[in-house]
């Protein structure tokens, strides 16, 4: 094989290697932002649930309020009416008890209905504390293996990187912008192989020039179709 084919196939090989690694050392920040959402849905949740809870408490209080208002209203009236000595008013203020009281009934029907409320929903605000505790620790731990994980890719990025150079640094000039050139447009399968006198890059169908060229491991052949850099073996024939 050409010298120069062999060196420009090491070269890809690193290549590979340094952008499979770069491309998973960048998803590492998507992956974090992910997980980061996973435990603030969690926690969301949780506190949404307790300030359902804080809600119902709230409402019950001032619903005892409201009552406690009403009794010392019905309080007052009754003292109103021990002192009147009005039929009709006594009849008046009896009436008006009556109805504050009737509006106390339903106060207390409505606490009754925010007592349940509150039972179920403080049994939610525990489900959902042993969820969130949950989430967050096994959160930490994937967010943990995960900062490993990424200082593990940079040290490999940079090792690459320094073995891609290493070997960029074997390749003439010119042969080495060529081969960057197409680095940039075709991908990591620049140098390909030729089976059946096929491109392996773009799979068109070779000249027979362009076959015989390769085969004769002269010179860099490029491919008529895509411009790859064509290589041949003897395993290809």
């Amino acid at each position: 094989m050409l010298p120069a084919i062999e060196k420009l196939l090491v070269l890809q090989d690193r290549d590979r290697r340094l952008l499979r690694v770069g491309a998973e050392l960048a998803s590492i920040p998507g992956q974090r932002q992910i997980l980061q959402s996973k435990a603030a849905k969690a926690s969301g949740e949780f506190e949404t649930v307790k300030r359902r809870v804080q809600q119902i408490e709230s409402d019950r209080k001032k619903l005892e309020l409201e009552v406690d208002t009403l009794k010392e209203r019905i309080g007052k009236v009754r003292a109103q009416q021990n002192d009147t000595r009005s039929n009709d008013q006594y009849k008046a203020y009896q009436h008006q008890i009556g109805t504050t009281e009737a509006e106390i009934s339903k106060l207390e029907d409505q606490q009754i209905s925010l007592m349940e409320q509150a039972e179920i929903a403080a049994r939610e605000v525990a489900a959902a504390t042993k969820l969130a505790a949950s989430v967050k620790a096994e959160t930490d731990r994937q967010l943990a293996d995960l900062a490993a994980r990424e200082a593990n890719l940079t040290r490999e990025v940079e090792a690459a990187a320094e073995a891609r150079d290493e070997a960029a640094d074997l390749i003439d000039d010119a042969t080495l912008n060529r081969y960057e050139r197409l680095l940039k447009t075709k991908g990591d399968n620049v140098i390909v192989g030729v089976r059946g006198g096929v491109c392996g890059g773009c799979h068109m169908q070779l000249t027979t020039q362009s076959t015989v060229s390769a085969m004769g491991q002269a010179e860099i052949v490029p491919c008529p179709s895509c411009g790859r850099i064509l290589y041949f073996t003897a395993e290809m024939a």
